[in-house]
């Protein structure tokens, strides 16, 4: 599909010349005293290394665990998150290009993809920041997820703007784990994990098929994802490799008008005909974990990973049809150095010093088609981008009530541009050195209880040619910085309550925001903004057979200082941003071979355009219902209602000229059979 590069031989060298994180399936310990993290289900720990953990970082930090994700059924990987705290979701529901989810105060919309995506600790982000490595994940694979919310984490620098997610799959162990699902709109699931472990060699693998007709016409989806995993342990060193395929196929039904929206919600117009694309993304990386000596452990990592997107779309009647294809190539590699000094006068010290690279090779062509015939060509870019940087992180314990975690972090930007229709090329914005300080404190008073606190600067570049010093600009443009402050309390009562509060803020100089559209694909100043909230979480076992846990936040971002081109934006809401998200569940095991879940999430409107004049949209709260009964030991049947009180909600965007609809599923019934061994 595509020519290799020697940059990823480079990367494979640097990863087995050092060591990557040494993985073994164990519960997840019971938190410290000053963890700020939160939990939701039960998470398999894959790594025993404390290299670039979460558990250096005091900051809102979430986790699912895998047995809450191994039994969902899900078109798309993202829609996992619905289940964690403070999470917007944004269904497009446009074949390949189906949605994302976002965070802080940030839309899903693409102009401005804030969020790091990690899989096992390996960056799945394409060059725009989008999440489209997350296909490549099927639930049952799934060990744990992990959501990093903020600026004070100094572990990623490009795409880190409101926070990172880390996707952890399963890893070692004996078992053999096999899935199938039916219901809704022809829909067919069936997935199969499994794992053999001996002598100090593991090897995981999966296999995940889903097929759907899909709720509206005209929008059927096919996938297949591919995993092979196997690590070999040698004394105090674990090397391993990991393999990832996944290959798609979709049709796009479009976006209706305001009244089919109401009155016809499965139509898909006849413009939307030959609309659809296949999307095939790879994934390849050398993992090498060592404990140096007892106070000292490495984790480096190398990768290169792989996107081809072919997708015809065409938006409505009065637009033509685009065929879009893009073709990348990533290749990099991280380190880490953790180190535990014994200092007399303090309780602990950590020391981490790291460092990540990352090379892009990216190719983006448009052209206007008519039923997928070419036209005319519009794009042909062909653009290469390099970020480099690196971070010290020190824990410093005082006493065993006091954490202080000052960091630093650095991050430099290459590149160069070739835009292959005009014959021209241009060299990268000079970004310069992005200095990003970091400081975050957590104070103990009482067992069971933890006030933390944290400062820093993330940064966002351009994406695409964006980037570039690219004409008729005669000036480099500078990076957006952003800064956030948090302040929270969470509260532990052993292991049946869990309770967080915070308050956080998040401003941004120069905030960037793509032109979707836009041939050039290049980016407007949407100047500086200012986003604010506070988020509530609860999570209760009252006992032993009875789990509840709910989740709200109230959120706003606004234009505070727009570009001079706008200046009756002053003040406005960015568009699609709701500003209350509220999410909750409710898990009941009556009987030993029973159980019972209810869960659901919801948001209130948002914007449709940064002038605010188009009205308010979006609003839903979506209800989910799952039995399950266990027949024998290792086999599970159950059934999933999704959408119970048959809410009619969709995403609404605006085109310039009028708005546009996407209705979501309405209510839907889904069976399974698990197969456990």
């Amino acid at each position: 599909m595509f020519d290799t590069p020697s940059t990823f031989g480079a990367a494979m060298a640097i990863a087995l010349a050092s060591p990557a994180t040494a993985q073994t399936p164990a519960p997840a310990p019971a938190p410290t005293e000053s963890d700020t993290r939160f939990v939701i289900g039960e998470v398999v720990v894959t790594a025993r290394s404390m290299a670039r953990s979460t558990e250096t970082i005091l900051t809102s930090v979430d986790m699912l665990g895998g047995d809450i994700a191994q039994r969902q059924s899900v078109d798309n990987a993202w829609e996992l998150f619905a289940r964690l705290p403070g999470v917007v979701l944004t269904d497009f529901n446009q074949g390949t290009t189906s949605g994302r989810f976002s965070i802080r105060g940030f839309n899903g919309e693409g102009e401005i993809n804030a969020v790091k995506l990690m899989i096992d600790g390996i960056p799945s982000n394409d060059n725009a920041g989008g999440m489209t490595g997350i296909d490549m994940i099927s639930p049952l694979d799934v060990a744990g997820i992990e959501l990093v919310r903020g600026t004070s984490d100094p572990r990623w620098g490009l795409n880190n703007i409101a926070g990172n997610a880390n996707i952890l799959t399963r890893i070692g162990g004996n078992y053999l784990d096999a899935r199938l699902i039916g219901g809704a709109f022809g829909t067919v699931d069936a997935q199969a994990s499994a794992g053999l472990e001996r002598g100090g060699f593991s090897q995981n693998y999966l296999i995940g098929y889903r097929r759907t007709d899909a709720y509206r016409d005209h929008a059927d989806l096919d996938r297949l994802n591919l995993a092979g995993k196997w690590f070999y342990d040698v004394g105090s060193t674990r090397i391993g490799a990991i393999v990832r395929h996944s290959v798609a196929h979709a049709q796009e039904p479009g976006y209706l008008t305001d009244a089919d929206a109401d009155t016809d919600r499965t139509r898909s117009y006849a413009v939307s005909a030959t609309d659809g694309g296949t999307r095939r993304i790879g994934q390849y990386s050398l993992h090498l974990d060592a404990d140096l000596a007892d106070p000292l452990a490495l984790s480096v990592k190398g990768y290169a990973n792989s996107l081809h997107d072919d997708r015809y779309v065409r938006y409505s009647a009065g637009v033509p049809q685009q065929r879009r294809l893009t073709e990348e190539w990533q290749y990099g590699a991280t380190a880490a150095l953790h180190y535990h000094p014994r200092v007399e006068f303090l309780h602990a010290l950590m020391i981490e010093a790291g460092g990540d690279v990352q090379v892009q090779d990216n190719k983006s062509l448009r052209w206007l088609t008519d039923r997928r015939t070419l036209t005319s060509q519009t794009r042909d870019q062909d653009f290469g981008l390099t970020v480099y940087g690196g971070y010290l992180q020190a824990v410093i314990e005082p006493t065993d009530w006091l954490k202080i975690t000052p960091a630093w972090r650095i991050d430099r930007v290459a590149g160069d541009f070739t835009n292959r229709l005009a014959g021209t090329t241009a060299p990268i914005n000079d970004y310069g050195t992005i200095s990003q300080p970091k400081l975050s404190v957590a104070v103990t008073p009482l067992t069971g209880v933890t006030a933390y606190a944290n400062y820093g600067r993330t940064f966002q570049i351009g994406a695409g040619s964006a980037s570039y010093l690219v004409p008729p600009r005669t000036t480099d443009l500078a990076p957006s910085i952003n800064e956030g402050f948090e302040a929270g309390v969470k509260l532990t009562r052993g292991r049946w309550l869990e309770a967080r509060v915070a308050l956080w803020q998040q401003t941004a100089s120069g905030e960037l925001k793509r032109r979707l559209n836009d041939p050039s694909g290049d980016v407007d100043n949407l100047g500086r903004t200012r986003r604010r909230g506070i988020d509530l979480q609860l999570d209760l076992k009252p006992v032993r057979t009875v789990a509840l846990w709910g989740s709200y936040s109230h959120q706003t971002a606004r234009i505070v200082t727009p570009d001079p081109a706008t200046p009756s934006q002053a003040g406005n809401l960015i568009d699609h941003v709701p500003q209350n998200v509220f999410s909750g569940g409710l898990d009941v095991t009556p009987a030993p071979k029973v159980r019972l879940s209810l869960w659901g999430n919801g948001q209130s409107s948002y914007e449709l355009d940064p002038a605010n004049t188009q009205g308010r949209y979006g609003e839903y709260v979506v209800l989910n219902a799952e039995v399950a009964y266990k027949l024998t030991p290792k086999i599970e049947i159950s059934a999933q209602l999704k959408n119970l009180a048959n809410e009619r909600y969709e995403y609404v965007w605006y085109d310039g000229t009028q708005r546009l609809h996407a209705p979501a599923d309405p209510r839907s019934l889904f069976g399974a059979v698990r197969l456990t061994l």
